[in-house]
């Protein structure tokens, strides 16, 4: 009955405001008014279900946006002439009718005036009223004007608006960045027109109007100290708005950058050709080779940086792909200058990879276009030819540390996913914080990647390293073809030569027979041979340059010797070819291979190299007798090859039981 009699109360309680409101709308007392639809909207949430009120409600309504309308006016000229007083007052009367959004709306309304003339100011600059200066240099003064009239308005607020201040200030921010976000964004691209019409990359131009950007945004944030988390995200989002399309191309962005950064380097501005300077032309040709290979990881290392200081790391994944292709495009190149150096060092004919030399027979039969090089420049292109080793050694190297050092930074970009860390609400006041929070599908493909970064066998760049490869593979086909191309031509017809099967001379006289002598085509690649480790000796220089601890020393000797056996291996190999390729083989050519056999086992063992069991073969074989050879294919021992066995049977027209 009490709840009744409460109704009853409020519903006659209602009738009569609503008689008497208009009466006090005409007093023109708008704090009475205030207290009125107040009075009328809390009785009508007691009777609103009421059928005789149903109405009531669309002329509180009405009548609110009316004394809205009435209170703004008068609030415009309170704020335009910084009343304290009238403005608290208004305030309060918005507040007790619940249009608190009214009050927002009008401080921002008025306050934005001053500070959008302070941009459009640069308008008239562009015509020659004002400074004239670039959009990049003015942008700061604006910046800084911005500051200090927010300080202002802060510490009025804080008179006017004990309670609220902040909220007040923030918005007033974020709609003066919004009002000019369109137009930033337009002297964005006016300011990089110049760049792009010179064909220039335009990122080094964003990325400095976006670290003046960031240095006003880190000002905003130490005056706004008394913001919370969400409203300080919304005033950094705002801030940074004008460079999302710019973020969002931002690997397009930097593959130009990357792109520019590539054709910088020289790799092929050797001498022209001339006579006796194959060695100089191509001693330069690696020397460019070697100095752009700390220069790439230097563009790849700052493009990183870019990265992270352009958004803050949520656009690595754009990253490494920019990165990786880059790295194809540079290794293009060193493929490009690989094959051009072929003529250069006398090595015309592109050799398969993969059918290297062999002891089991199956080599590359090519014998390359294989200039003649005057003996004088033998030794500088061998020398030259050898630090495209370096070149290899030394891309492959620091693309590996790099990698290492990128996994690193993505291992880093943990504490910048949204929800990764306790502090997270300070984490997210970053760049990639504040982009990833709305991208919450970005957010995850970053976080999957980062995952994978954690794992020491993860490459950050999928091809580079594939294409890295390649190139020290085909770099090492080079070396290895311009320190073979001496025994090739040596060895080139030793299979046909007359000697072999050359008739006995008739010896009428009874004269004694003396040994046969080696032939002057294995002498001359004995003697090359023996000079390899003097040849190779600078190798093990530039391997050790860097370091001079006893192990690094090692590793240089070590890398030497194996390319010393890696030739030797490969002069035998040429030379059991062409061993097997003679068809006949008489008494006399017998001696004389055998002799030609004997030197150049005695070279590979003054190289502490083992002799292949396919030529020890053939040097007991043929310096055997025939019955001896004989002998040998009724039982063939374990150091003796069988069918090199039949094969030097076969040469010697020896039968085979």
């Amino acid at each position: 009955m009490e709840a009744a009699h409460k109704t009853l109360k409020d519903a006659a309680g209602l009738a009569q405001l609503c008689a008497s409101v208009e009466t006090v709308f005409a007093s023109g007392n708008l704090d009475e008014a205030a207290g009125t639809l107040a009075n009328m909207r809390r009785c009508l949430a007691v009777v609103g279900e009421v059928p005789e009120f149903a109405s009531v409600k669309r002329e509180l309504e009405a009548l609110e946006n009316r004394l809205d309308g009435m209170v703004q006016t008068r609030l415009t000229d309170a704020l335009t002439q910084r009343k304290v007083e009238s403005v608290q007052a208004f305030r309060a009367i918005l507040l007790t009718i619940g249009r608190y959004n009214s009050l927002e709306q009008q401080y921002s309304k008025v306050r934005l005036k001053p500070l959008r003339r302070l941009w459009d100011e640069y308008e008239s600059s562009t015509d020659g009223v004002g400074s004239g200066k670039p959009f990049i240099e003015w942008l700061p003064t604006f910046y800084d004007q911005v500051l200090l009239t927010l300080e202002q308005e802060l510490k009025w607020c804080m008179t006017c608006f004990s309670e609220d201040y902040s909220r007040l200030i923030s918005k007033l921010l974020i709609d003066t960045m919004s009002s000019i976000q369109t137009s930033f964004t337009a002297r964005i691209e006016a300011s990089i027109t110049p760049a792009q019409t010179l064909q220039r990359p335009p990122l080094n131009i964003i990325l400095m109007l976006h670290n003046i950007t960031s240095s006003f945004a880190k000002n905003v944030e130490r005056l706004f100290s008394a913001a919370d988390h969400q409203e300080m995200m919304r005033v950094l989002k705002a801030v940074y708005s004008p460079y999302e399309g710019y973020k969002q191309r931002y690997g397009e962005l930097e593959r130009v950058q990357l792109s520019s950064n590539l054709s910088s380097l020289d790799l092929k501005g050797a001498v022209q050709r001339s006579v006796g300077s194959r060695g100089v032309e191509l001693s330069e040709t690696v020397q460019r080779m070697e100095s752009s290979v700390p220069e790439l990881i230097t563009f790849f290392e700052s493009a990183v940086e870019r990265c992270f200081n352009f958004t803050g790391g949520s656009e690595v994944e754009a990253l490494l792909r920019a990165l990786d292709e880059t790295m194809i495009q540079y290794t293009s190149s060193l493929h490009e200058v690989l094959k051009s150096l072929r003529p250069v060092c006398g090595v015309s004919q592109v050799f398969d990879s993969t059918k290297k030399d062999s002891l089991d027979g199956s080599i590359n039969k090519g014998k390359g276009n294989q200039d003649m090089i005057p003996e004088e420049e033998e030794w500088v292109i061998v020398q030259g030819v050898l630090q495209l080793l370096t070149v290899a050694e030394s891309l492959s190297g620091r693309l590996s540390v790099f990698e290492a050092s990128l996994r690193g930074t993505l291992s880093r970009l943990k504490n910048q996913l949204p929800g990764s860390r306790e502090d997270g609400a300070n984490a997210l006041l970053d760049i990639a914080g504040l982009r990833l929070l709305d991208a919450p599908d970005k957010a995850r493909k970053l976080a999957s990647l980062v995952e994978q970064a954690t794992d020491p066998r993860f490459h950050a760049l999928a091809h580079a390293s594939q294409r890295v490869g390649a190139f020290v593979d085909a770099a090492n086909e080079l070396v290895y073809e311009v320190l073979i191309s001496k025994v090739r031509v040596r060895l080139a017809d030793v299979a046909s030569m007359p000697v072999w099967s050359a008739p006995q001379e008739d010896n009428p006289y009874a004269l004694p027979s003396f040994s046969a002598y080696p032939l002057p085509y294995v002498t001359s690649i004995g003697e090359y041979l023996l000079t390899l480790p003097q040849q190779l000796e600078p190798l093990t220089s530039s391997m050790t340059t860097s370091d001079t601890s006893d192990d690094i020393n090692e590793e240089g000797q070590y890398f030497a010797t194996e390319w010393m056996f890696k030739v030797a291996e490969g002069a035998t190999a040429l030379y059991v070819d062409q061993i097997r390729g003679i068809r006949n083989l008489n008494e006399r050519g017998a001696q004389q291979l055998s002799a030609d056999i004997d030197y150049l086992c005695n070279v590979l063992t003054a190289l502490s190299m083992n002799v292949p069991a396919v030529l020890s073969t053939f040097q007991q074989c043929v310096g055997a007798t025939r019955e001896q050879l004989a002998e040998f294919t009724k039982g063939v021992g374990p150091d003796l090859d069988g069918p090199t066995v039949r094969l030097v049977c076969k040469m010697r027209q020896v039968l085979v039981e």
